[in-house]
């Protein structure tokens, strides 16, 4: 869910500024990293290839790249995330307008892992993602609704009592979600930004432990950012690897890293409190997503999308 909080992951949000500003202004970065490129073998210091090199090794005159592929193939894979997600919020809700507190607690965040890996798709639907994740005042009271809210009434309120619509609107805009996905307007160019937009949102609220605020079930969706902008890197891969063997190398090994990282949290089919975790692992989770963060958003420029 995309809304104003600090980032704590200072790298992060300066890269994405960088990548917006290379967006619209790549005549002047190609201009400008030229030198820089001839000079050092194509390579920045920070070991990431330049795009002037990218579009060297491209050739000039060089066909532009068929996503058909990675488009056809991500729109399966949100279908499939999103067959599950209707299953999962379906069992959630039952559970909570039953008042089976415990069992609703223990389904809460798999269900949620299932939207957090295709939540770029739902930031392209209009309101579907404020009614589905908002946060507490992230939004007018009185439109409040979706997982955030059950979440409160379950952890902080210890009771179901008054939250079957807030439950039934829940599944009704997972099913609406469901039904959208089939047509919603799917390119390389959304791609690309979601790979982004969803390590952005790890760095914006899931780092941060604002997220899930009152269930502490944070690593779950940091893990779902990460898989999903995983998948979009690897439907991009085989064309990446072409333009930029260097660069997609990188993203690869940056992608194992963070992950690797993550691994040790896991407990059982699921992952640890995020009150458990040292001040120095969030340090070094932040650290892995910087150095992830950075070469990811130069994919869009070295695709040319």
């Amino acid at each position: 869910m995309k809304f104003s909080s600090a980032l704590p992951a200072g790298m992060l949000a300066a890269t994405l500024l960088f990548a917006g500003c290379s967006a619209n202004n790549g005549n002047n970065t190609e201009n400008n990293t030229s030198s820089a490129a001839a000079n050092n073998g194509g390579i920045t210091d920070s070991g990431v290839a330049s795009v002037n090199s990218a579009n060297d090794a491209g050739g000039a005159g060089s066909p532009a790249a068929d996503f058909t592929s990675a488009v056809d193939a991500y729109r399966t894979y949100v279908i499939e995330q999103c067959d599950q997600f209707v299953k999962q919020t379906e069992s959630f809700t039952s559970a909570v307008k039953a008042g089976k507190i415990d069992e609703a607690k223990a389904l809460y965040a798999p269900a949620r892992m299932f939207y957090e890996r295709i939540e770029p798709i739902a930031e392209a639907l209009g309101d579907l993602d404020p009614n589905i994740d908002a946060r507490e005042n992230d939004v007018d009271p009185a439109d409040w609704r979706g997982f955030h809210k059950l979440e409160q009434a379950l952890w902080e309120k210890g009771s179901t009592d008054g939250t079957a619509e807030t439950a039934d609107q829940l599944l009704s805009d997972a099913q609406l979600l469901r039904a959208k996905v089939e047509t919603v307007e799917i390119d390389a160019s959304l791609l690309v930004t979601g790979a982004v937009e969803l390590l952005n949102e790890v760095s914006s609220s899931k780092v941060t432990g604002e997220e899930e605020r009152y269930s502490h079930t944070d690593l779950y969706d940091f893990v779902a950012n990460v898989e999903g902008a995983q998948k979009i890197y690897e439907l991009l891969q085989p064309e990446l690897a072409k333009k930029d063997p260097q660069l997609e190398q990188t993203i690869g090994e940056r992608f194992d890293a963070l992950l690797a990282e993550l691994a040790p949290f896991k407990s059982g089919d699921g992952y640890v409190s995020y009150e458990t975790l040292k001040e120095d692992e969030v340090r070094k989770l932040s650290q892995n997503l910087d150095a992830l963060a950075e070469p990811l958003s130069n994919m869009g420029t070295i695709l040319g999308v």
